[in-house]
């Protein structure tokens, strides 16, 4: 698919209901590495994937926060790019017209948000947010979270331990990543926002993923049910492969694309 026709598909009638589903590529032009990509950070190239599991929290709580915040950092001092913002000028567009639009993203990070995204479902939770492990505790599931810029991380690097890992303000248990782990489910706490997703995905009559490897369970589920209800569904990815033999592919960076798609809707 050229970007004519990636164009058109945008402002036809299919774009009139619109589900962007955005993954780790769309944030690697701000450095941060992906998770399975070809980029010398990507986090599987590095075979440490285990460590982003429930299981290993159990097993080692303290490394799995160390692991945690040392990709965190990566992150926070990440700034939004070229695609980032041009998907807030998408999202203002699609208002103004008095379409639909939904962007869910699979990254912890919050560059969607400091670009000014405000359509926004953050389907496997943001680093900027702890949670309490215990269920029912007002900073655990299933609704709660605690700020993670209010958890004190000072005897966790000085004494890294089992005993020194942060606990919740309010019942003491120990907190963890606001994040979803390999070895979860979607429904395990209400922020995933997965019905929501689900629907919208039903909904859809565009649906378009951006820098994902179609790796996870949001992707498989939004891509199965847009082609199951007659979506168009397509994917901007630079190696112009297509997972499936009716998902389209604009082989482009979206850094490059996005911001000439919007300049255009503008005229």
């Amino acid at each position: 698919m050229d970007f004519k026709e990636f164009l058109a598909a945008v402002r036809g009638p299919a774009g009139e209901a619109t589900l962007v589903v955005t993954g780790a590529g769309v944030s690697l032009a701000s450095g941060i590495p992906t998770f399975r990509g070809s980029d010398p950070g990507a986090v599987w190239a590095n075979d440490v994937t285990e460590k982003g599991t429930r299981a290993y929290f159990k097993l080692s709580p303290h490394a799995s926060w160390l692991w945690y915040l040392k990709r965190f950092e990566l992150a926070r001092g990440a700034k939004p790019n070229a695609a980032h913002q041009a998907l807030v000028a998408w999202e203002a567009w699609q208002q103004r017209q008095g379409r639909d639009f939904l962007l869910v993203t699979q990254n912890v990070d919050t560059l969607h948000e400091q670009a000014g995204s405000r359509a926004l479902v953050k389907v496997h939770g943001s680093l900027d947010q702890a949670r309490c492990t215990q269920l029912c505790c007002k900073h655990g599931p299933p609704s709660g979270t605690f700020p993670m810029a209010e958890v004190d991380f000072g005897p966790l690097h000085a004494d890294p331990s089992p005993k020194t890992v942060p606990r919740c303000p309010e019942c003491r248990s120990k907190l963890r990543p606001h994040v979803l782990w390999f070895d979860e489910f979607y429904t395990e706490h209400e922020s995933y926002q997965f019905d929501h997703v689900l629907l919208s995905a039903k909904r859809a009559r565009l649906v378009v993923f951006i820098g994902t490897s179609f790796s996870v369970g949001v992707t498989e589920r939004v891509s199965e049910l847009g082609l199951k209800n007659g979506a168009q569904v397509i994917s901007i990815d630079p190696s112009g492969v297509s997972p499936h033999p009716r998902i389209h592919v604009v082989a482009e960076r979206a850094e490059v694309l996005l911001p000439r798609v919007v300049e255009a809707l503008a005229e």
